[in-house]
């Protein structure tokens, strides 16, 4: 399926779009000088620093288990386009709504075999593969588009933190025990680079998002 208006139009209806949300201003320091632009940053370094011209930081290799049992790796989504999030089974705050979201981009990209959805839990010793399934026929999960992803936890966490930069609660307290729990939305290329980090709580930023997933398709990346 292209990328044409008809899609943000569409998606823009599922939300329910209001006008008078905003990024916070960390949110706009990381992406406003790219989000009218014709190209994407890098986010190469774990402040989040946005770099024009190439991508050096990659997500590290990794193995984990989908809501059907099925490995999950680097392999799986060479090529793709795909939006990370970090969430768990029985979270009673921030957790639904991100799901949510996810759900309306499922919904426009469900025809588009080049983008992915990658949901990585942070409660593995609840969130086992049953529960994940159990999970996804709830929201309605389309097996092939979205990935629930279980494993070891000092792999997810590590992957978190070292790969997707989304516990910024660790960088300033380096406490790895510590429980993660992001709202961050991270899009990641075909070349498994950083390109954008979005408040996937936000409608706004999810505007922001398919306008630089519509860069990315352009750009072939």
């Amino acid at each position: 399926m292209n990328f044409n208006s008809l899609n943000v139009l569409c998606l823009f209806l599922l939300l329910g779009m209001t006008f008078s949300c905003t990024p916070s201003k960390k949110d706009q320091k990381r992406n406003s000088s790219s989000a009218e632009t014709n190209t994407l940053p890098y986010f190469n370094t774990s402040d989040l620093s946005p770099t024009w011209g190439k991508g050096t930081h990659t997500i590290p290799p990794f193995e984990f288990f989908d809501q059907n049992g099925k490995t999950i790796t680097n392999e799986s989504l060479k090529g793709k386009i795909y939006i990370a999030d970090f969430f768990f089974t029985n979270c009673p705050g921030i957790c639904p709504k991100l799901t949510k979201n996810m759900g309306l981009l499922q919904e426009t990209f469900k025809n588009d075999t080049i983008i992915q959805l990658v949901s990585h839990t942070v409660m593995p010793w609840n969130d086992s593969i049953p529960v994940l399934k159990e999970y996804a026929l709830k929201n309605k999960v389309i097996d092939s588009k979205w990935h629930l992803l279980t494993g070891n936890q000092e792999a997810l966490y590590d992957v978190a933190r070292t790969g997707y930069f989304a516990d910024e609660d660790f960088l300033k307290t380096g406490v790895a025990a510590d429980f993660i729990h992001t709202e961050n939305f991270i899009l990641v290329d075909g070349n498994g680079h950083i390109r954008g980090l979005y408040n996937g709580t936000l409608e706004f930023d999810l505007r922001r998002l398919l306008r630089h997933i519509a860069i990315l398709k352009n750009a072939g990346a």
